[in-house]
């Protein structure tokens, strides 16, 4: 059921850390694992953080993870660090932590070298065997592991269901989304494709998809693999297939402007691109004020479900 005009009731809406760090357990977080384990029989979920040097949060999202949903409850049969050509300590903190690191040059010696962070989703559904894979951003400073349940939740309960996006509100930002998506994202597909326009976060890096759905679509390999992928997903299996959960506050470091244009200008050609208006891209540069120029990242992975049909 797709629905993006309204949010599942936050259980609890300020989805805070403790002092000491670890979550406080309520009987509605307990009611809602032993559903889900109900509910999950033998399938498989898989949590995946595709990190480029996140050594300063991603410990902490690895911890909080394992301890309340492998060690003291076994929802999650991966847990993943996919490691993006990181330069700091990501791999180890991560390890340390009781991920499993995979990193990208593995994939890459397989399947040829990508860059950009829809290149590392791909790489990740690649790496991974869950039915189902929840991704979660490496620079969260918010992180809940019930984040994770009301993502997969209803994967579990619906099979007509392909994707749940994370709705929340983020204090960092004036509007209602992060400032790419409300300058640009939303805009575009307010232009061009009305029904995804509606989710709260169309661009969030947190979400949950039914592998059987993401390995049929291909990957934007850049910053505008979330809007493809949702353009995608919509047209091949329909609208009703992508639905949002509530998440309730979520807090993270924030990006420059400049970082964010060339997340902007990947997201529009993208956007454009699987609108057919490829002739219409006269350039695949983001040019500065400086007159610098960067080039920016257009390529795609094809359908996972095609590498088998190679080999």
């Amino acid at each position: 059921m797709y629905a993006p005009g309204r949010r599942a009731t936050s259980d609890d809406p300020e989805s805070g850390i403790g002092d000491v760090g670890r979550p406080v357990t309520t009987v509605h977080e307990d009611e809602r694992i032993s559903r889900i384990m109900s509910l999950k029989g033998d399938r498989r979920i898989s949590l995946c953080f595709p990190c480029r040097d996140e050594g300063e949060t991603v410990g902490r999202l690895i911890a909080e993870a394992r301890t309340r949903l492998v060690d003291h409850h076994r929802v999650l049969d991966e847990l993943v660090v996919l490691d993006d050509n990181s330069t700091d300590d990501t791999a180890a903190r991560a390890e340390a932590a009781g991920a499993t690191v995979i990193p990208i040059s593995r994939v890459h010696d397989w399947h040829g070298t990508g860059r950009g962070k829809g290149n590392a989703l791909w790489a990740s559904l690649v790496a991974t065997q869950g039915d189902f894979i929840v991704w979660c951003d490496g620079d969260v400073t918010s992180f809940r592991a019930n984040w994770i349940l009301r993502l997969v939740e209803p994967l579990l309960v619906d099979d007509d269901l392909a994707l749940v996006k994370a709705a929340y509100h983020r204090p960092e930002d004036l509007g209602g989304g992060g400032r790419t998506t409300e300058l640009v994202a939303r805009p575009l597909l307010s232009l061009f494709e009305p029904e995804l326009a509606r989710l709260d976060q169309p661009l969030a890096g947190e979400y949950a998809g039914r592998r059987h759905h993401l390995e049929r679509i291909p990957f934007m390999q850049g910053w505008g693999a979330e809007v493809a992928m949702l353009i995608d997903l919509a047209r091949r299996f329909g609208p009703d297939c992508i639905t949002q959960a509530d998440l309730g506050v979520r807090h993270h470091r924030h990006h420059p402007l400049r970082t964010l244009s060339i997340q902007a200008a990947e997201v529009t050609g993208s956007l454009l691109i699987r609108q057919g208006l490829h002739d219409h891209l006269e350039a695949s540069t983001l040019i500065r004020d400086d007159g610098s120029e960067v080039t920016l990242n257009f390529d795609e992975r094809p359908p996972v479900v095609s590498l088998a049909r190679r080999s």
